[in-house]
């Protein structure tokens, strides 16, 4: 049987979690109709380019059918959609080498072994996306412990989650492998998402500092980010988490976005 929203619910509660007051969490599988308002929320907060990935692109529209009691909504009263959490199942060892190369190789990696046959032991986090205009609920937390919560009811060990952090945007200059060990005076990580992921059980493993490939010509380029390229090189622009690299040339520019593994073992 598929497991529910009430089942997750009830598992975040006796975890001491809870929902805000009204709100419900459901997952795809129980309702279907909601899968449309999760699409538009879920693209609603990214850079334009971010919509681009090349393996997103291959098999973003496959999650919902393939993999619906891993695609999590919390709606409001009203049934509007405040968060969502969306991942797919996977095997993995437990090793650093055996994790994917990247958020990329971790979505391939799910839709292969579906159609191999391999039974899963993983959760793979691919997305959570929080209402900002409720920035400050705690909704990014209460939206990894449902995932947490649905990889324990699906029988699964872990809970990998290949990180794109919150801040990184502001320094993409920074290379991932030193930004993901920056630290507060407190001793906590530096990024606010890494940060949440890690007083949530998760411990940082291994950066990828091409996760996510991005491509597109240099007139989609300048579409995306408002930005003109006038000669080849290296360009910093909105949103991105490190440079991008323009070949007028070739008429191609290529973003490869950085992102650190951050494991919750869930056993």
């Amino acid at each position: 049987m598929p497991v529910t929203g009430a089942a997750l619910t009830t598992a975040l509660a006796e975890g001491g979690a809870t929902l805000p007051a009204g709100c419900v969490l459901v997952t795809l599988a129980e309702r279907s109709d909601v899968s449309e308002r999760v699409e538009r929320f879920g693209s609603s907060v990214w850079p334009d380019f971010m919509l681009s990935d090349v393996v997103s692109d291959r098999y973003w529209h496959r999650l919902a059918a393939d993999f619906p009691s891993y695609q999590l909504a919390l709606l409001d009263p009203d049934g509007a959609v405040l968060a969502v959490a969306r991942s797919a199942p996977l095997t993995w060892d437990g090793t650093s080498a055996d994790l994917p190369r990247g958020w990329d190789r971790q979505v391939e990696r799910s839709f292969d072994e579906l159609e191999r046959g391999i039974a899963p032991n993983t959760l793979g986090a691919i997305m959570i996306v929080t209402d900002p205009a409720r920035r400050g609920d705690r909704l990014g937390g209460l939206m990894v412990q449902a995932m947490q919560a649905d990889a324990r009811l699906h029988g699964l060990h872990a809970l990998i989650a290949c990180v794109r952090p919150t801040l990184l945007e502001h320094y993409p200059l920074a290379p991932i492998a030193e930004y993901a060990r920056w630290t507060r005076d407190d001793g906590l990580p530096f990024d606010p998402w890494i940060r949440l992921h890690v007083r949530l059980g998760g411990r940082l493993e291994r950066p990828e500092p091409r996760s996510m490939l991005v491509t597109g010509s240099v007139d989609e380029w300048e579409a995306w980010t408002g930005m003109a390229f006038p000669v080849t090189g290296q360009y910093v622009v909105p949103g991105a988490c490190a440079p991008v690299d323009i070949d007028r040339d070739a008429d191609v520019g290529t973003y490869n976005d950085p992102n650190i593994w951050i494991i919750h073992d869930l056993t």
